[in-house]
């Protein structure tokens, strides 16, 4: 490691937003996360699926709705649009009609591969954090970069590996049965592994942190709280509550905070009107996730009259409703491997 580079991380720690956001952002929604954990516990809410004001916070406001966050980030910005019209503009399209042609073969198989692709997405934006911090950091090592990759990446497969060795549990991803079921050997030869990653990753961090004065808090941070959130909601507790609170918030809050971030660095907008423009981004996405969740009741789960209202249903309508109300999801799971990458988001990073 350069003495340059030491220096400057002497004198500056690499945050991604500024120390304030990024402690709010990723410690926070982990404290919150656990701290919903510790409430829920006394009330005997891990051994009852989640109650209706949990889904309305964590599903509602904060999974939905930072879905549609991905129209600040590009239809709702011209000169995104300008840039890439053919990948914006084909791949709802193209969502709708793979998804419906999978629907029309297999609503088992549809929901399975929307599954396996939310939790891709899921684990790859865990991972993106990780990436982003060493960016910021100048931290060039490769057997760095692979202490730390494999750290990020066994947090949350670790506990996916179990979740399937461990089938059928008191919660799913969509819709149970989702899932395939793994041979539990898969989780043992996997177990030692998980162990020593975190341990690398924390001597390495030790070491970068006391002995060159290279501390990457941040980093830190998204590890930590990504390996202890997944390991409590996933394996400690078999709880639909426990895996809401804990696997939810700590992904849709950071993305909420990075489109909001992006929008100002992106229009060189300073402090003024801030929180006027805070309330419309969360309006307008809190309004949309509700419409988007009102025709998934009406039209196919008509669970949630007290919210929605009456429902109707026309089994007919699901080979095209359902893959047409997922273009959403599916359409943020594809944007966002591309409109993070470094050299797209370089205004802000």
């Amino acid at each position: 490691m350069s003495k340059t580079i030491v220096s400057q991380q002497r004198n500056a720690l690499p945050w991604l937003f500024s120390p304030a956001v990024d402690l709010w952002t990723f410690l926070g929604s982990a404290v919150v996360s656990l701290g919903l954990l510790a409430i829920g516990a006394p009330l005997g809410l891990l051994d009852q699926s989640s109650p209706e004001w949990t889904w309305v916070v964590a599903v509602l406001l904060v999974d939905v709705a930072h879905v549609w966050a991905t129209g600040f980030r590009v239809y709702f910005d011209r000169e995104e649009l300008r840039k890439r019209p053919w990948l914006y503009g084909l791949t709802p399209l193209l969502s709708f009609l793979l998804g419906a042609a999978v629907y029309s073969e297999s609503p088992t198989w549809f929901w399975r591969l929307l599954a396996y692709l939310a939790v891709f997405h899921f684990v790859r934006q865990q991972y993106g954090w990780v990436a982003l911090y060493r960016s910021r950091a100048g931290d060039r090592e490769r057997w760095g970069y692979w202490i730390d990759s494999l750290a990020i990446y066994l947090a949350t497969l670790y506990p996916l590996a179990y979740w399937h060795a461990h089938l059928p549990r008191n919660f799913w991803w969509f819709l149970e049965g989702d899932f395939a079921e793994l041979p539990d050997n898969v989780v043992s030869a996997l177990a030692p592994l998980y162990w020593l990653s975190l341990a690398a990753y924390s001597i390495r961090s030790g070491y970068r942190g006391f002995a060159l004065g290279a501390w990457n808090p941040g980093k830190d941070i998204v590890v930590a709280t990504t390996a202890i959130c997944w390991y409590v909601g996933i394996i400690t507790f078999n709880s639909d509550y426990a895996f809401t609170v804990t696997n939810v918030i700590i992904h849709g809050i950071p993305y909420l905070v990075l489109i909001h971030w992006y929008r100002l660095a992106d229009h060189g907008r300073g402090a003024e009107g801030r929180p006027l423009r805070v309330v419309w981004f969360l309006a307008t996405i809190w309004i949309l996730a509700f419409f988007e969740e009102m025709l998934w009741d009406w039209g196919l789960w008509h669970e949630r009259a007290w919210l929605f209202g009456s429902s109707w249903r026309s089994e007919s309508a699901e080979s095209w409703l359902v893959p047409l109300l997922a273009v959403p999801q599916i359409t943020h799971y594809v944007l966002d491997g591309f409109i993070w990458k470094r050299r797209a988001a370089k205004r802000l990073f």
